[in-house]
């Protein structure tokens, strides 16, 4: 089956979309990686949804337009990877799209006389779809919120296909905009024994602060060297590490709304380099938070029961080196590595794992972990809109 998985995190850096051909295995899921490209935001659609997932500046009309405006850039995504795989429309199967999350609330709040958990992630699929021609698999995030779960994280499950060892128990550890983990136990024969939890920020404050302090010239820390040149504060790293979400037991899920802009603003007012002006040491002690948010949660929660053999490391953070040599001291003497030594592009990594999540779709595979989102049960994810070329027409 060709697949296209099309994803946008909360480090809104744009939409990635992997052309993928997936093959059914005794093991799991055979994945080749045909095509894989990043096609970045401008400034204007990051301002759209940011003002689109603000309170005080996210009106209906905002959101209501920025899903179908998201729709059109995603099926553009869609096309121009098929476009550069040098193939049709028609050749591809499924588009499995995550959209991109405006608005994530994984805590349950009584309104009327229901508990309420939300999520919110918008990129019409039904536009999608119709721009394409393809059939769309979309709004995964909800079925498991509805089963009593958060909605993430979803990538455990694709973990699980992917990774899973006879001999070995493996951390995976994906850092985007927030950064998450996977414990695949060795011998696992079924989804049941995993588990996994968002973990706090990955790059998103990173991201930020980089941004602040280079006036925009600079969207993230490319190859941690700003990290590397700065002076990581200890004491502000403890402070929060004690307290809020970083001591929340697993499973867990947070985004933007608990590590975006504000947290950064109270990040800088604790800082002692803001009075100094060593920015750089602002950069350097984020780079520490994230590490040692991954670090603890795994020495909390999990060394214990289920020790692992490997870390695995993924997504955008893969790529800071400052942030992989901290990773490494901290987890040592386990070996960590990246997931491009297992065969799976780091950077490509989550735009694969939504492809097959709409494979699992389309077959009616249940594909939530309940040990990472908390879910009462295990559910079919996500929602189709039908193409009209291809093989798979409803």
């Amino acid at each position: 089956m060709k697949v296209i998985g099309l994803m946008a995190g909360t480090s809104l850096d744009g939409v990635d979309a992997a052309l993928v051909d997936l093959t059914r295995t005794e093991a799991g899921v055979r994945v080749e990686l045909l095509s894989f490209k990043t096609y970045p935001y401008d400034g204007e659609t990051v301002r759209f949804i940011l003002e689109a997932g603000d309170e005080a500046t996210g009106y209906v009309d905002k959101v209501a337009r920025l899903n179908f405006y998201l729709g059109e850039i995603f099926a553009e995504a869609a096309l121009s990877i098929i476009k550069e795989a040098r193939i049709y429309p028609s050749d591809v199967d499924l588009i499995g799209s995550h959209g991109q999350t405006i608005h994530h609330l994984p805590m349950a709040e009584q309104m009327g006389k229901y508990k309420i958990r939300a999520t919110l992630q918008v990129a019409e699929p039904s536009v999608i779809a119709v721009k394409t021609g393809v059939t769309t698999v979309a709004d995964f995030r909800p079925a498991d919120v509805a089963a009593g779960g958060s909605g993430a994280p979803l990538v455990p499950y694709v973990d699980y296909l992917l990774f899973s060892h006879p001999r070995k128990t493996r951390f995976l550890v994906n850092i985007g905009g927030i950064a998450n983990g996977t414990v695949l136990e060795a011998g696992a024969v079924d989804p049941s024994s995993v588990v996994g939890s968002d973990v706090g920020p990955g790059n998103m404050l990173i991201d930020e602060l980089t941004a602040r302090h280079t006036n925009m010239k600079e969207t993230y820390d490319r190859d941690g060297r700003h990290a590397a040149k700065g002076k990581a504060s200890a004491k502000v790293v403890s402070e929060l590490l004690e307290s809020g979400f970083f001591s929340e037991p697993p499973p867990k899920s947070t985004g933007r709304e608990r590590f975006g802009a504000r947290f950064a603003d109270a990040f800088i007012d604790v800082h002692p380099a803001s009075r100094s002006g060593k920015y750089l040491d602002h950069i350097a002690t984020a780079t520490a938070l994230t590490a040692q948010a991954i670090f603890r949660h795994y020495d909390a929660f999990y060394r214990q029961d289920k020790p692992v053999d490997e870390v695995i490391i993924s997504g955008g953070g893969a790529k800071n080196l400052t942030l992989l040599r901290l990773l490494t001291e901290l987890f040592q003497p386990i070996p960590v590595a990246t997931s491009d030594e297992y065969g799976v592009p780091a950077l490509a990594k989550e735009a694969i794992a939504f492809a097959i999540l709409a494979m699992e779709t389309v077959e009616g595979r249940p594909a939530n972990i309940p040990g990472a989102t908390g879910a009462d049960r295990r559910v079919v994810l996500g929602k189709i809109c039908p193409g009209h070329t291809g093989r798979l027409r409803f």
